[in-house]
């Protein structure tokens, strides 16, 4: 599809824009058909405000209907006390698996423990660093990190011609976004026109809270400096374009690195905030992958090892698409189902 639109190769040529998927699936092909049985799933979210986080349970809940399993969703609203609450319920009402959504497993070691003394499959969406087997889970499915941060630092040294004043902002709770600021952070310090001004550490729950005294701040210690934010997820965004219209800064450039939320999607395509462009990841796919991932563990199988790779959503890209998911032309579903129903 992609190929086909001239605009698309443009952007494609100068750096600007990662091909959307074409028609083939890098996925895995075989594996497991559906396992007997009607599962008892507990899909545990940090916070379901997280539009990621949201996408990806979005995606589960559809496969998981498809292989007939129970599926309860439990939202701990970016509270610590809730997530734990939440993690020993589902052990206690006997959860045939658990899916982190969104949250560190290392956080959680006790409770992790006490899930695998009770034979209860872990599979994490965003749970460690990286994608793939990691300590206490059978799987993490995840895009890249490094890779999504890569996409984001690039296009805002593109935009900037080489000449950007970066804050970035990052929720230090969490693993994966300390490896993708540092990331962010390295490549525009390796610009040489480019300054990186401050990480600055912002819990995702207290956005909506604080946001506004933060950017009075930041205009105050930088002023003009400032050109362009990096942030690790677009909740940062959704409670930015205010507080910047309030202090004057219209002309500050936004950029994130994930995770290509409903609301990120709909103000870039529309051009209704300073946010240019997201790094989004399939999500309706990688929630697939959770079930098959689960599906696997059920049959005694190993993990499919597959990460997915990420998408860089700008206005241009977004008009293009029209109102279709962004994996749209993935066919992740028609190669699940083969693989879970093979004749």
């Amino acid at each position: 599809m992609a190929m086909k639109i001239p605009g698309l190769l443009l952007l494609f040529a100068l750096g600007l824009a990662a091909p959307l998927h074409a028609a083939s699936w890098d996925g895995p092909r075989d594996g497991p058909a559906r396992q007997p049985g009607r599962h008892k799933i507990t899909f545990i979210a940090q916070d379901l405000r997280n539009g990621g986080i949201g996408g990806s349970y979005r995606g589960f809940a559809s496969a998981a209907r498809l292989l007939g399993w129970q599926v309860e969703v439990q939202d701990a609203q970016g509270s610590s006390v809730l997530l734990r609450k939440s993690f020993a319920d589902a052990v206690a009402t006997h959860s045939d698996g658990i899916i982190l959504g969104g949250f560190q497993a290392s956080d959680l070691a006790d409770e992790i423990a006490a899930a695998q003394r009770a034979h209860i499959v872990l599979v994490g969406w965003h749970a460690a660093a990286h994608p793939g087997v990691v300590s206490g889970l059978f799987f993490n499915v995840s895009s890249e990190p490094l890779e999504v941060a890569r996409r984001a630092a690039e296009h805002v040294i593109a935009d900037s011609h080489g000449k950007a004043g970066v804050v970035i902002f990052n929720d230090e709770r969490f693993d994966i976004a300390n490896a993708k600021t540092r990331f962010m952070q390295e490549l525009i310090q390796r610009c040489s026109g480019c300054r990186m001004l401050e990480v600055q550490n912002l819990p995702l729950n207290h956005a909506d809270q604080r946001m506004e005294a933060v950017v009075q701040e930041l205009n105050r210690r930088h002023g003009r400096r400032w050109t362009h934010t990096l942030a690790i997820n677009d909740v940062y965004f959704d409670e930015m374009n205010y507080p910047l219209l309030h202090a004057g800064r219209a002309d500050i450039r936004n950029v994130s690195a994930g995770d290509g939320s409903s609301k990120a999607i709909h103000r870039i395509r529309a051009g209704l905030s300073q946010q240019l462009a997201t790094v989004a990841e399939p999500l309706g796919a990688q929630g697939w992958q959770l079930a098959d991932e689960m599906n696997r563990a059920f049959a005694g199988a190993k993990p499919s090892g597959y990460v997915s790779k990420p998408i860089l959503l700008t206005r241009t890209v977004l008009q293009q698409l029209g109102e279709q998911d962004i994996d749209a032309d993935l066919p992740y579903q028609q190669a699940y189902r083969a693989i879970w129903f093979a004749r």
